[in-house]
């Protein structure tokens, strides 16, 4: 297979690219960003590309994909929602546009297109958008993400939060799967929902977990 991987810097990102690194079934992964990866694999390749609302001049490098998981974003503290529209509306829908294959949105616990609340009505209404088109389409809506394998946030508040409750996370698991997975977990699930696992089109944490295994 071949999967498409956008915001593989991030921590979410991170953790979709090790699993599709690990995985056998997985014999290309190209990333899209800014700047390449640090992560070196003889099946990767980093497509270095600035403008994400057209992906045109990139169309060739991702062409033929069996999958592209989007994990772009950004946090909402400080933002106006026309500030944190572009990464999570509008860069999702032209990744969805020039990428083929099955399509898995990150999205987030809470996600509701009519919610009061901006970051969660704007992936709310991206879900939406995404859902409806004519392809297999999956939104993943993890709740608290445990990093692991040395993966880091680049958000300084999250990386404070995920150090000082880790030790909470088993917990937490058996008390709230719904809220609760990892960024291998995460991973995992992503690579099977690419591999043709079947699974309901709106995945929360504790089916996140079921498919990873």
């Amino acid at each position: 297979m071949k999967i498409v991987v956008f915001g593989a810097s991030g921590m979410v990102g991170q953790g979709a690219l090790r699993e599709c690194l690990l995985d056998p079934a997985v014999d290309s992964v190209v990333t899209v960003g800014r700047s390449p990866s640090a992560v070196a694999d003889p099946k990767l390749r980093h497509v270095v590309h600035a403008d994400f609302g057209d992906l045109s001049p990139v169309a060739a490098d991702v062409a033929d994909a069996d999958a592209c998981f989007y994990c772009m974003g950004v946090t909402s503290a400080g933002l106006s929602e026309a500030e944190y529209t572009p990464v999570t509306h509008d860069y999702a829908v032209e990744a969805a546009r020039v990428v083929g294959g099955t399509y898995v949105y990150v999205s987030g616990e809470g996600a509701d297109a009519e919610s009061k609340t901006m970051w969660a009505r704007v992936k709310g209404r991206t879900e939406n958008e995404l859902l409806a088109l004519d392809r297999p389409v999956f939104v993943v809506r993890p709740g608290f993400i445990q990093p692991r394998h040395g993966i880091t946030s680049r958000t300084r508040i999250y990386r404070y939060l995920y150090s000082w409750s880790s030790w909470l996370v088993p917990a937490l698991k058996k008390v709230a799967p719904k809220f609760v997975t990892s960024t291998d977990e995460l991973g995992r699930a992503m690579v099977a929902l690419a591999k043709g696992a079947q699974a309901t089109r709106v995945l929360r944490s504790d089916e996140i977990n079921r498919l990873a295994g």
